[in-house]
């Protein structure tokens, strides 16, 4: 596999593009659908979208065993027909969950909008996890570029097609959901065609395929488990909220939430690249690599919070039945700090060094300091402000546990960077929770000043390190 400058460029070129368009479309429709869509109704919808994002959970760690044990290799040398076993199987299990889950929902669920929410959960498992098969196959074997050209149509087929129905007056959350599965749907297609000589040809060995099957998920279920662990910390806080209060408060909630994770989104895509390239270097180098990527996000993602407030001005003008809860893009914004370094550097890094029982343990701690913190702040003090603001310092503690246990294995020293990136964090949540006007924005704006002259040097490596690329890449025009 080439994994030459070029190369690299090339497929962070098309990840950031593909993750940047879907940063972008999720802007827009943070903007546009609470703005048109009721309260009550872009709950549900978010409702939705809120289930849908666990539903990868269903593969039981089938895909990330496939991601984890064929990571490096190249995809014209992979057996073609191990894979359409796999791919088939997995496809005919998420079948059957579908329609358990849809058998579940009509005999249990009495709330008409919750029942219909959770029968297009059983059907977003069919539309997505054969399609995660395929994308940690893409992923895993570099071909990072297909991968992003499907992920930036699947977005790009979603807004148009919410954008459509809401222009010609369908306020209907159901239709949107409808919407988001036939994105999928056609995405899914597609990738079969990309991948077509894993998806199509005879069934043969199913009882073979069932025992690989079993191999990758022995292997998998353990990343599986700490992706599970991973989106609890944000999961317990909001289905806490969804039950103790109401869907309507949760939806407020949520807008907050999406607003503050929209960095995630795009800075995913650098993560995408880095584990293949982490798969094809010495062991020897992942220290250097380390600092040097650590500073390129770093530096970026603490002077991105000074967004912050004109976001929020912005979001309370145009959606002023939100303006109240708003309020907490204050305590969710630096979220994204910790999250983009636990995505980006430490869970690759830990995946390429096959660390995934220690990404398990650290994820379950943090979730269980979360279930106390939750039914402490949500059910007994019955506060939603302290409920909120526990999310950063969890995700916070949870990162500076990942770190301490990767620096162990790859030998490098960040204590002074990690106590600046608090203290920068510490310095935004308190101006920005307590003084509400510009003055936050400046101040902060000055704390960052004072940290970039900290780190300049650096900042002046980084911009170096970026004009190489820059060069290289023309020469190889």
């Amino acid at each position: 596999m080439k994994n030459n400058g070029n190369g690299i460029v090339k497929n962070l070129s098309y990840s950031v593009l593909a993750n940047g368009t879907n940063t972008l479309i999720s802007m827009i429709l943070v903007l546009i659908v609470p703005k048109i869509l009721g309260v009550t109704e872009y709950a549900y919808w978010q409702l939705y979208l809120f289930y849908a994002s666990y539903v990868g959970f269903f593969h039981f760690g089938w895909a990330d065993g496939v991601y984890l044990r064929f990571g490096g290799r190249d995809y014209d040398t992979l057996d073609k027909s191990y894979f359409h076993k796999q791919f088939w199987l997995l496809t005919f299990v998420e079948i059957f969950l579908a329609v358990m889950i849809g058998i579940f929902a009509i005999i249990t669920v009495p709330d008409a909008q919750r029942r219909v929410v959770l029968i297009a959960v059983g059907i977003c498992c069919i539309l997505q996890l054969p399609r995660t098969f395929l994308q940690y196959v893409l992923q895993a074997t570099n071909r990072i570029v297909n991968y992003a050209r499907n992920y930036f149509l699947e977005k790009i087929v979603y807004a148009v097609l919410v954008i459509l129905c809401l222009c010609i007056g369908i306020k209907q959350f159901e239709v949107l959901i409808a919407a988001d599965l036939v994105a999928r749907g056609v995405t899914l297609l597609l990738l079969t065609r990309e991948c077509r000589d894993i998806v199509s040809g005879k069934l043969k060995g199913l009882f073979e395929g069932v025992r690989e099957a079993w191999n990758n998920i022995s292997v998998g279920i353990k990343l599986m488990f700490a992706n599970i662990a991973s989106q609890l910390l944000l999961g317990i806080v909001r289905w806490a909220i969804q039950n103790h209060w109401s869907v309507e408060t949760f939806g407020r909630v949520s807008l907050s939430i999406t607003a503050s994770n929209l960095l995630m989104t795009f800075i995913s895509a650098v993560s995408i690249v880095i584990y293949p390239m982490l798969k094809n270097i010495s062991l020897k180098q992942y220290g250097e690599v380390y600092a040097k990527m650590r500073n390129m996000l770093m530096i970026p993602v603490l002077g991105l919070l000074v967004v912050y407030y004109p976001a929020k001005v912005i979001l309370s003008w145009w959606l002023p039945q939100y303006a109240e809860s708003l309020r907490y893009m204050a305590l969710l914004f630096p979220m994204c700090v910790f999250e983009s370094k636990m995505t980006m550097l430490i869970n690759t890094y830990l995946k390429a060094l096959r660390r995934e029982k220690s990404i398990l343990g650290i994820n379950c701690v943090a979730v269980i300091i979360t279930f106390v913190t939750t039914a402490v702040s949500v059910y007994m003090l019955d506060n939603l402000t302290i409920a909120i603001v526990s999310l950063p310092i969890l995700m916070g503690l949870r990162c500076c546990i990942g770190e301490l246990v990767l620096i162990q294995e790859i030998h490098v020293s960040i204590w002074k960077d990690i106590s600046a990136e608090w203290l920068m964090v510490l310095i935004f949540i308190i101006v920005s929770w307590f003084i509400q006007s510009w003055m936050s924005m400046a101040i902060y704006l000055v704390a960052y000043l004072v940290y970039l002259f900290w780190k300049r040097n650096a900042v002046c490596d980084l911009a170096g390190q970026v004009r190489e690329l820059v060069l290289k890449r023309r020469i190889g025009k």
